[in-house]
């Protein structure tokens, strides 16, 4: 089969298409014939080695051992598809089903999952395939910052997957979200509910005329933790998920993934009752997978990044 991966860190070029053989699934597993990836940060984190740096506090080495990377190693996490092999003690799903869900070296022609729920009805494969990761990521942290329906929370760099996801399910819980984001994005931000604002020179006191914060995320990793603790007055009301020195700020850095089988299940009902869309904004091939990273590195994406195979 043919599958994307890396013999050495590095940038985008390290990415290869290459012959691989297929993987099977194990206990309390199944593959699915990927249909498309989504194309995440953590993708592009772990082919630079940065889950492996031994410099960083203990809370992003917590991380880096949720990432394990031997070389060579496949890339991508998220996926949707055709169940086409079911592991030992699976009894949920037959052979055919339309799935999505979270796994490992996912850009490839099959993938195993290691966690993964039905596709809902009014969702293409490509669509599915952007929701995993972000949406987990997005209740995590929310649920890790303490904010309260009532509340406002504050949302730096918003306009990308996690993003879009977070400003939707603050929205479902009765928490005003205040957004951060690109001049073009403020439209997209509020069609999500939030009340937006640009970043740059003046931000905090932008965001003050927005609202008091009761507690922020960091999701751009754009150097802004200092001003995130300052606008919540604590610490431990912020959380990031993109500076790996969030630590040395007193701040928590999120990057262990939580129950997914779970985040699964609340991504398909926020979808079924119409709370949750998040954009595909730009799919890519197999052989475009160095491109697809590249883009995500770059920031200022609206929505989602899939692979399509």
């Amino acid at each position: 089969m043919k599958r994307v991966s890396f013999a050495e860190f590095g940038g985008p070029e390290v990415l290869h298409l290459t012959e691989a053989e297929e993987p099977h699934a194990g206990p309390g597993q199944i593959r699915i014939a990927v249909r498309a990836a989504g194309v995440n940060p953590v993708d592009w984190r772990i082919r630079e080695g940065q889950f492996r740096r031994t410099d960083q506090r203990d809370q992003s080495r917590q991380a880096r051992q949720t990432h394990p990377s031997d070389l060579p190693s496949g890339t991508g996490q998220d996926a949707a598809g055709l169940v086409d092999e079911i592991g030992p003690g699976v009894t949920t799903v037959e052979v055919g089903d339309r799935v999505f869900g979270r796994g490992s070296s996912t850009y490839a022609e099959f993938a195993v999952l290691s966690a993964w729920a039905p596709m809902p009805e009014n969702l293409t494969f490509e669509e599915a395939a952007g929701y995993p990761s972000v949406v987990e990521t997005a209740l995590r942290i929310i649920r890790q910052s303490g904010v309260q329906p009532g509340q406002n929370l504050l949302v730096s760099g918003a306009s990308g997957g996690v993003g879009s996801a977070a400003l939707q399910i603050a929205r479902d819980r009765g928490i005003t979200a205040i957004g951060t984001a690109g001049a073009a994005n403020q439209d997209y931000l509020r069609s999500l509910g939030a009340l937006a604002t640009t970043y740059g020179e003046g931000w905090v006191e932008r965001v003050r005329r927005l609202g008091h914060v009761d507690a922020a995320l960091d999701l751009a990793g754009s150097g802004v933790i200092p001003d995130l603790v300052e606008l919540t007055g604590d610490p431990q009301k912020v959380i990031s998920i993109a500076d790996l020195t969030a630590p040395e700020h007193g701040v928590r850095f999120s990057g262990v993934t939580g129950n997914v089988p779970q985040a699964l299940a609340e991504t398909a009902d926020l979808i079924a009752r119409g709370r949750l869309h998040i954009p595909v904004e730009k799919t890519y091939q197999l052989t475009e997978a160095a491109a697809a990273q590249a883009d995500s590195q770059a920031g200022h994406t609206r929505g989602r990044r899939v692979i399509v195979i």
